[in-house]
């Protein structure tokens, strides 16, 4: 009975434009913070976005965008900024909220983790989780956890990063793709009811392309097919997508393309066959190859992340494909070699930031060594 009544009112709700709804945005860097003006700029939705780093400097001057899709912006604020998640249970002053939007790095093996961060924030049965993030299987924790509550895909393609904080370049119109992580203990309706219901207000502005997308594997695993290799690669090499290319001669069969671009790329077409029956024609590795126009230089988020000696998000990215490609019998020997490095470049930010003591291992070591 509680689930039937649930799903009725859900089905309500995403049929209702006249009312706007409450977002919750956890990440408010440059794909976040685009993400909650366009949703205010289109008038159903009133966003509280959860700011970290940034929160001093836009609580005093508010965002300063420089926007292709909106033009320039000086002193936008959103509905709410906050500092934290609020506890939606314990504060009876916060109302509960539609839609919870993540749109942090997800890093699983630095805590805390996203289940952790959202919990306060969640309704049981009411909020929808979008998750415009990257990577396999990042659902998974979410359906654990939550297991009545909606989850959504969001696979972003726009360009926006934060110059500074509280500052904001978006240079590549947005385009946005959701669709629902399926959840088979949920009422299939009403997870397609949340998902074309965001479509509808995301899409309100008339600036943005934002459609509903129920394929969600075959364009995550697409997506994939860049982030788990050129991604990863440009990170561990310090080389961004031009120099890599223009450092690989046609016919060298050792060039950085030949040895590790190409090669990993098709294991990771090969992983989508076989784990989820998701066809990525061949052709469509030379179009990953030549993405980027080498005129920009491209530098991939990862790669950014190790610059300013960030975490980086490899284990949603190039772990679960190697564990799900491996573990349906796949060959994968470039993106374990690949996976290996990420885990050395993770453990060296660590150490970086406190999380490892190499000299307290290194005496843990000897004593188990005896």
């Amino acid at each position: 009975m509680i689930f039937n009544f649930q799903t009725t009112r859900v089905e309500h709700r995403f049929h209702n434009m006249a009312e706007k709804v409450r977002v919750l945005l956890v990440g408010s860097g440059g794909i976040g913070t685009m993400t909650a003006l366009n949703l205010e700029q289109g008038g159903h939705a009133a966003v509280s976005a959860v700011l970290r780093s940034n929160y001093a400097a836009v609580k005093e001057k508010g965002f300063t965008i420089d926007s292709c899709d909106h033009g320039k912006l000086d002193g936008w604020r959103p509905a709410e900024i906050l500092n934290k998640v609020p506890d939606v249970a314990s504060d009876p002053s916060v109302m509960p909220f539609d839609y919870i939007i993540c749109t942090t790095k997800n890093i699983p093996d630095v805590p805390p983790v996203l289940v952790d961060i959202i919990r306060p924030a969640v309704t049981p049965g009411k909020s929808v989780i979008l998750l415009i993030q990257n990577g396999l299987n990042i659902e998974k924790p979410l359906h654990k956890e939550f297991p009545t509550n909606i989850v959504l895909s969001g696979v972003s393609f726009m360009g926006a990063d934060e110059l500074s904080p509280g500052h904001v370049l978006e240079n590549d119109t947005d385009r946005l793709s959701v669709g629902p992580f399926f959840n088979p203990a949920l009422d299939i309706e009403a997870q397609i009811a949340a998902a074309e219901h965001f479509v509808k207000i995301y899409s309100a502005t008339g600036k943005v392309q934002c459609s509903y997308d129920r394929d969600v594997q075959f364009i995550r695993w697409r997506k994939l097919l860049y982030n788990a290799v050129w991604n990863p690669i440009c990170a561990i090499t310090g080389m961004d997508t031009t120099r890599l290319r223009l450092a690989s001669e046609v016919d060298d069969p050792a060039s950085p393309l030949n040895v590790l671009v190409r090669p990993a790329m098709n294991e990771v077409r090969a992983a989508a066959k076989a784990v989820a029956d998701v066809e990525l024609p061949e052709s469509l590795v030379e179009v990953m190859v030549d993405a980027d126009p080498l005129e920009i230089w491209c530098a991939p988020s990862m790669m950014q992340d190790t610059r300013k000696k960030r975490f980086i998000e490899y284990e949603y990215l190039v772990g679960e494909a190697l564990r799900a490609g491996e573990g349906a019998g796949v060959a994968m020997p470039t993106l374990r070699c690949i996976y290996g490095f990420c885990k050395a470049v993770q453990w060296r930010t660590k150490e970086y930031n406190g999380l490892v003591d190499p000299q307290k291992l290194m005496e843990e070591r000897k004593k188990t060594q005896g």
